[in-house]
């Protein structure tokens, strides 16, 4: 970018009172989506949950914050072919309740796909509620342009009571670069089952935090589900958490880390080792006696795409309750083995499933 746009950009947005680029976000900015043929169904006894970051629909596709390639914009076909794959795959694995990450709206760097109503309406599920954790009429750097990236809750029932809650911003980047980053947040719905309802919630938390502000999020969050269980409400959460569980052995040093700059680095959670353990006073997909006698048939990211040699190198996905779920139903899909397209072909994230029981 050149130095002289760079400031007039800084210029407008600091002699403006208003949003130039409408890059501000608030605690009503959700959007609600119905499939275009919904697909009727009772509500059963038990809910099978799923959790899946799907990389706006990039696939594999090397984009430059991976630093194993510099591709920023993809164009409609691949973004299509994407689609059709995640999609083939929520179609295979049928969730009730779909909570993903990282799905683009109406983004320069996707073609201008509507990908979560491509989704609802190429799979079963029939309702959807969105919001936004990136967005901005033009984004003045690597030619993102327009984008308008998030985190939805998706079922096969209505939803209603949605609401975004903000999160702390990184402090240690500077205010321009604050108003045009990623503005990390909660999203939260409600479904109903009968004459109560099930609070679904779900987050993508910032990655490359070094000052304290991702620790901030885990604790709101926490906060948020601990005060729904001493209220006696039943919450089903999913997300991204990008954090490690309590007894990770490998905590640094990945050997997936290819950023030299700090800024897109993840590759020491050294300081974060307890940092979710008062989650798992709560029903978890995967329980914490698993993950800590093998951690590694329940890794879920890696950013190495398997024509680079990559595979799955930790656990930053799950699934928390404070309902029931069936015991031993939780699995990380990690495909090695299974017929058609491996999940790590179509994301750098696993989706995380387990089956709930509605009580």
């Amino acid at each position: 970018m050149k130095k002289s746009y760079l400031l007039l950009i800084v210029l407008i947005i600091s002699l403006s009172s208003c949003d130039p680029f409408h890059a501000i976000l608030h605690e009503d900015d959700v959007d609600y989506f119905t499939a275009s043929n919904l697909v009727p169904g009772e509500m059963p006894d038990t809910l099978k949950v799923m959790t899946w970051n799907i990389k706006f629909g990039g696939g594999r596709i090397d984009f430059f914050f991976d630093c194993y390639g510099d591709r920023v914009i993809m164009t409609k076909s691949e973004v299509i072919d994407n689609l059709e794959g995640l999609a083939s795959k929520i179609n295979q694995y049928n969730p009730d309740i779909l909570f993903m990450q990282e799905v683009d709206m109406d983004s320069k760097r996707s073609a201008m796909v509507n990908q979560l109503q491509w989704l609802l309406d190429n799979t079963a599920l029939n309702y959807a509620v969105f919001a936004s954790q990136w967005k901005a009429d033009y984004v003045p750097s690597n030619g993102i342009g327009r984008i308008n990236s998030g985190s939805c809750i998706a079922s096969k029932w209505k939803l209603s009571n949605a609401v975004r809650i903000g999160l702390p911003l990184m402090e240690e980047q500077n205010a321009i670069v604050r108003y045009f980053y990623l503005k990390r947040n909660i999203l939260q719905a409600k479904m109903a089952y009968g004459n109560k309802n099930i609070n679904l919630i779900t987050t993508h938390l910032s990655a490359y935090s070094h000052d304290g502000t991702k620790k901030k999020q885990v604790d709101i969050l926490y906060n948020l589900i601990d005060s729904l269980d001493r209220t006696h409400e039943q919450f089903i959460l999913g997300g991204d958490f990008n954090c490690l569980p309590p007894g990770t052995k490998k905590l640094n040093n990945f050997p997936d880390a290819a950023c030299e700059a700090e800024k897109f680095s993840a590759d020491d959670y050294t300081e974060e080792t307890d940092w979710l353990v008062p989650f798992y006073k709560f029903n978890p997909a995967i329980p914490l006696y698993l993950y800590q006698k093998d951690n590694s048939p329940y890794f879920s990211h890696t950013t190495k795409s398997p024509a680079n040699g990559g595979f799955w190198s930790r656990k930053l996905d799950y699934i928390f309750t404070n309902g029931n779920i069936v015991k031993g139903s939780g699995m990380v899909h990690q495909d090695k083995s299974s017929g058609g397209m491996n999940t790590m072909d179509l994301s750098d994230h696993a989706p995380v499933t387990v089956k709930y029981v509605v009580k």
